[in-house]
């Protein structure tokens, strides 16, 4: 669907008239008008706006994805399936050894499974007790210097608009499981995240929010090898490599720019 035609369907269904909607965005009722008829194209000012209003991302606006913000920040989910203290009812911080990561795919919203699984309690005053936690055993080096068989520990995200750029997170996805990276967001101009390796030697890649079935924030990490020392050669030379080649681009460009 075009865009003219989104913004024509999406004022309907919230019941403006072409002057409202115009109020609504500081314009006047003939710019409104023009952009529904495809005789002229907003500004990105002018679709940031329309997309609050309308509750969607800009993405959804321009390729006609009918998805609202909530269905984009996933609240429109399952409810979470947590394990419960019989004694206390309070819940228990469930552990997903590298073990069990695979099969979590499968199991996350199964209780039987989530009971099976290693739990404790987190009594340290760091970690607010109402908040659901969970522990996740993660596998690789991508995440240098956090080594190979750390566990980390982290709280769920239901909102994933308030997902941070450049913060870490356990991300279950359809396509490849449990995943530990940095976040770059870009829910709402794109409908996607960002995933980002720290150790450079790794490219980042989206993720479609389609793809995504639970986030969770990384609030620390528990390293139980303390005689072997992460091998920062490999990062530092692809950081090295990544300068290098950034500063070969800036002069191409700046050569360009003067001829």
């Amino acid at each position: 669907m075009a865009l003219a035609e989104q913004i024509k369907n999406r004022r309907k269904t919230k019941g403006w008239t072409q002057a409202q909607l115009a109020e609504r965005l500081g314009l006047n009722r003939a710019q409104v008008g023009s952009y529904e008829e495809g005789r002229a194209e907003p500004k990105l000012d002018s679709l940031k706006a329309m997309a609050q209003l309308f509750a969607c991302s800009i993405d959804a606006l321009v390729s006609g994805d009918a998805r609202t913000t909530k269905e984009l920040s996933g609240q429109k989910l399952r409810v979470l399936t947590v394990a419960v203290d019989s004694r206390e009812g309070s819940e228990r911080v469930s552990v997903v050894p590298v073990k069990a990561a695979a099969g979590y795919l499968g199991g996350y919203g199964d209780l039987d499974f989530i009971e099976a699984l290693p739990q404790f309690a987190l009594p340290l005053p760091e970690f607010a007790q109402e908040e659901t936690r969970r522990v996740f055993q993660i596998q690789g080096d991508s995440m240098l210097p956090i080594m190979s068989g750390s566990y980390v520990i982290s709280s769920y995200v239901q909102d994933w608009r308030s997902i941070k750029t450049n913060e870490l997170y356990v991300f279950l996805t359809q396509e490849q499981g449990v995943v530990f990276k940095r976040a770059i967001n870009r829910i709402a101009e794109a409908g996607c995240l960002d995933l980002v390796s720290d150790n450079p030697v790794y490219k980042p890649y989206s993720v479609h929010v389609d793809e995504l079935i639970e986030v969770w924030k990384v609030q620390g990490f528990i390293q139980l090898d303390l005689t072997t020392k992460p091998n920062m050669d490999q990062v530092i030379l692809a950081r090295l490599e990544n300068l290098q080649s950034e500063v070969h681009e800036l002069r191409r460009s700046l050569n360009q720019h003067v001829a």
